[in-house]
């Protein structure tokens, strides 16, 4: 077991991380903006509320903590905002200053997230040692600069540094606004659901997986960039059908009623031999199941 510091603990992705750490008997500090919760899973999970883009709430985290490991998942996620949202400038930043922090406090090993929009889209599938870094968003380009950053400077502090790029996650507990959820609600209320004609290919990945594929990584001595991802294409199409036949109304959907955003690209999958030979993790909820119970945690909030 380690002393681990988690940030973005509440949201989508790190309460699901947070779980995970509890899980795999690690002494989880948990850093959300808010309060710190009581309803945390298992025990050893100490909460602290912390505004991590105040200048002095890193050092002063730090310092009271002294974690050993650092899995560092808050940024900058508001829907429909945060592709080229200026606050992911204001991300670096913190981040950087984050890093900064654990190492003066003895930290040896962090791993942050990253994201697929680092990578130029132009490939049917992505590998980190071969796919071109040339992100089309601000929100890749900060990633894809904290990186550089934080990995030349992991290296000269001594440190390890690890990097994962998320593709395409999906599950409880997403944003409602996002197409997933958005279709389901819709579906459930037993309105006619506008749906993109779904052509294009993700990388679909059940939040908890994602999460276990985290803490695995952070167990590890894996270094640099590692593809967070399933590696199974599937088009878009294919996941709005799923829904709709879990909710139990598949004439409702509208196929062509949504217009795809611009710039999207075509095709989005992970090469994940790195995660799968090196880490030794591979997602264990397939489409079909992720997506039943996605309905199922939105059925019992809306009935």
């Amino acid at each position: 077991m380690s002393r681990v510091l988690l940030t973005g603990a509440s949201g989508f992705l790190g309460s699901r991380a947070l779980e995970a750490l509890a899980e795999a008997g690690h002494e989880v500090h948990a850093v959300a903006r808010s309060e710190p919760r009581h309803d945390s899973p298992g025990s050893g999970v100490l909460w602290h509320a912390a505004d991590l883009t105040d200048p002095t709430a890193a050092a002063r985290l730090m310092r009271e903590v002294e974690p050993e490991g650092l899995l560092h998942m808050a940024w900058y996620v508001e829907h429909g905002r945060y592709w080229q949202a200026s606050e992911n400038v204001v991300w670096v930043e913190a981040t950087l200053r984050l890093l900064r922090s654990f190492v003066a406090a003895g930290g040896r090993r962090a791993v942050m997230a990253g994201t697929c929009a680092e990578y130029e889209w132009s490939l049917d599938r992505y590998s980190e040692a071969t796919a071109p870094l040339a992100p089309a968003t601000l929100y890749g380009v900060a990633k894809d600069a904290t990186r550089r950053l934080a990995e030349s400077f992991a290296a000269k502090a001594g440190i390890e540094l690890a990097w994962g790029r998320i593709f395409t996650p999906y599950g409880p507990g997403e944003d409602a606004a996002r197409l997933l959820g958005s279709v389901i609600l819709s579906l459930l209320a037993g309105e006619p659901t506008p749906a993109p004609e779904g052509a294009q290919v993700r990388d679909l990945m059940y939040v908890e997986d994602v999460a276990r594929a985290f803490v695995a990584l952070l167990d590890s001595p894996v270094q640099g960039a590692v593809n967070v991802a399933s590696g199974q294409p599937t088009h878009i199409r294919e996941l709005i059908s799923l829904a709709a036949e879990a909710v139990g109304r598949p004439e409702l959907v509208r196929w062509g009623g949504l217009a795809s955003r611009e710039g999207e690209p075509p095709e989005l999958v992970a090469d994940i031999g790195r995660l799968q030979r090196e880490i030794g993790f591979a997602a264990g909820v397939e489409l079909s199941e992720g997506v039943a119970r996605t309905v199922a945690w939105w059925r019992e909030r809306t009935s």
